[in-house]
């Protein structure tokens, strides 16, 4: 079996539910008090994809209505990464949107998935999966995740996790 590790970019605007599906996915849990991301915040997890034992280094990266310079440092060596769009609130829609833009502008086309998260709220969305689809689904997959009840998120990361490893000449 081989074992490889991937660095995976979790990006957003703030509020979005990135680090509760990090949570989700790592350990599992979901927590509903709301717990803001400083910098950056890393974790892994371990998947089989295959023959292959990947460890997947997940950078939850602290959410904010700009795209800073540092964060394109924090971004740099990824494999690809997840955007994350919280169903609720349009504005953040539009944010994915120019994040994938500055990403690709400084690594290049990489592998990427896209969260529609939140859909446990669905009663409350300003945002529909076919708009999300149209703006994303030449670019990447979408995902309508729900860190709360966990739906779709392993779903997600082994997707994007899969997708880094066709990619990937290791």
């Amino acid at each position: 079996m081989r074992m490889l590790q991937k660095k995976i970019c979790m990006l957003g605007a703030y509020a979005v539910g990135k680090t509760s599906l990090v949570r989700r996915f790592v350990e599992s849990i979901f927590d509903e008090k709301y717990h803001t991301t400083l910098g950056v915040k890393i974790d892994k997890c371990e998947v089989e994809i295959g023959d292959i034992h990947l460890t997947l280094v997940l950078w939850d990266l602290a959410g904010d209505d700009e795209m800073e310079q540092v964060k394109l440092t924090h971004v740099r060596g990824a494999s690809g990464f997840i955007l994350v769009v919280d169903g609720c609130r349009k504005s953040t829609l539009d944010r994915a949107f120019a994040l994938r833009e500055r990403v690709e502008e400084a690594l290049g086309p990489i592998p990427a998935v896209l969260a529609l998260n939140k859909s446990d709220l669905r009663q409350e969305w300003e945002v529909s999966p076919a708009s999300v689809e149209e703006m994303f689904a030449h670019h990447m997959p979408v995902f309508v995740t729900s860190a709360k009840t966990g739906e779709a998120v392993e779903d997600m990361f082994r997707a994007l996790a899969t997708r880094m490893l066709a990619k990937s000449p290791s």
